[in-house]
């Protein structure tokens, strides 16, 4: 009898999974969504490391990005040239302008540089310290506390005397770093030569008020201005067209750096 039942049991569970193999298979088939070719061979060029750099959660992502929604196939910054050329080669399409991105600090005042700053003892985290009223004179600066550091998977931030400084060798634009400042001071931003001009202060104070506070504060005095067109001075802050820098405006960026009084501006990039 308990044979029997041991079966008929076996039996109606062999019938049950032949029965839904068959519907399995048949919906898979009925239901099965087809997968443009492109997209596999955009994703075996991609280089596979998801820094969410180009904007998207992933390299997959991107990949369908493009191939679906005509995206450009130049936002790879792991990648480069060489990748925007093979996926360009993969879609048809002219890779278009390839500019290098990389983080850019615009911050440069290092721990002697700061004052009336007080002492921390709360969690030695920027975005913990950040809440906090009177950390240091400048409410515009690098908190010198690493979040970037620790975002960063490439090795490129490094805390160097209280400064979040980028190794540019190792930078690959990524974005991580700009994700985590709680102050915005970090920009990823193209770089069009191996170093380019910078304005390393976001501090929009005026002068009497920013001076109190850094040594290497902006005081939008206009010299740099004066020097090059490139330069713009809004909300008592000088700031630089980096999309429109080249070659030609190097003497001119370097003009400014010499006339600046706080010495905010600098030269940065890969090491010459």
């Amino acid at each position: 009898m308990i044979i029997t039942s041991l079966a008929i049991a076996g039996g109606t569970m062999l019938v049950m999974a032949v029965i839904l193999s068959f519907i399995l298979g048949w919906a898979n088939k009925k239901f099965k969504v087809e997968v443009d070719p492109k997209i596999e061979s955009v994703l075996e060029v991609l280089p596979g490391v998801n820094c969410g750099g180009c904007g998207y959660l992933g390299c997959s992502d991107y990949a369908v990005a493009v191939v679906m929604d005509n995206d450009p196939v130049n936002k790879c910054t792991v990648g480069g040239e060489a990748c925007a050329k093979a996926v360009a080669g993969i879609m048809g399409v002219e890779a278009g302008d390839i500019v290098k991105v990389f983080a850019l600090v615009h911050c440069g005042a290092h721990t002697d540089d700061r004052l009336k700053s007080t002492a921390y003892r709360g969690e030695k985290r920027c975005t913990a310290a950040h809440q906090v009223a009177g950390v240091q004179g400048c409410t515009f600066g690098c908190l010198g506390f690493g979040d970037c550091v620790r975002a960063c998977n490439y090795d490129a931030m490094h805390i160097r005397d209280g400064l979040a400084t980028v190794n540019y060798n190792n930078c690959i634009g990524c974005g991580a770093c700009e994700k985590v400042c709680p102050r915005a001071i970090i920009a990823i931003t193209g770089f069009r030569e191996d170093r380019i001009p910078a304005v390393t202060c976001s501090n929009r104070d005026k002068a009497k008020d920013s001076k109190s506070v850094c040594r290497r504060a902006c005081v939008a005095c206009r010299a740099c201005v004066k020097k090059s067109d490139m330069f713009t001075v809004t909300d008592n802050l000088s700031r630089y067209d980096y999309a429109g820098y080249s070659e030609e405006h190097r003497e001119s960026a370097a003009e400014a750096l010499e006339k600046c009084p706080t010495k905010c501006i600098h030269f940065i990039g890969k090491p010459d």
